[in-house]
């Protein structure tokens, strides 16, 4: 799921948990509202972990060959 999965998560949750008046017999839709958002806010910070690993830069290694002379 992409950040734009999440965000859309948080917000369908959000409407579930405080802007509606449903009820249902079967669902608590308030409880289902915060359970889509709690899942978006936990896709928000892994989808930024993945991000920040992807994005660490490695310096490229040199060898040192025979008599100082440096090669990549």
């Amino acid at each position: 799921m992409g950040l734009g999965g999440c965000i859309i998560l948080i917000g369908a949750g959000a409407i579930l948990a405080f802007a509606t008046d449903w009820e249902m017999d079967t669902v608590n839709v308030d409880m289902v509202g915060w359970i889509m958002m709690i899942v978006g806010i936990i896709g928000v910070f892994v989808y930024a972990s993945v991000m920040r690993r992807r994005r660490m830069v490695v310096p490229p290694t040199t060898t040192v060959v025979g008599d100082g002379e440096r090669r990549l």
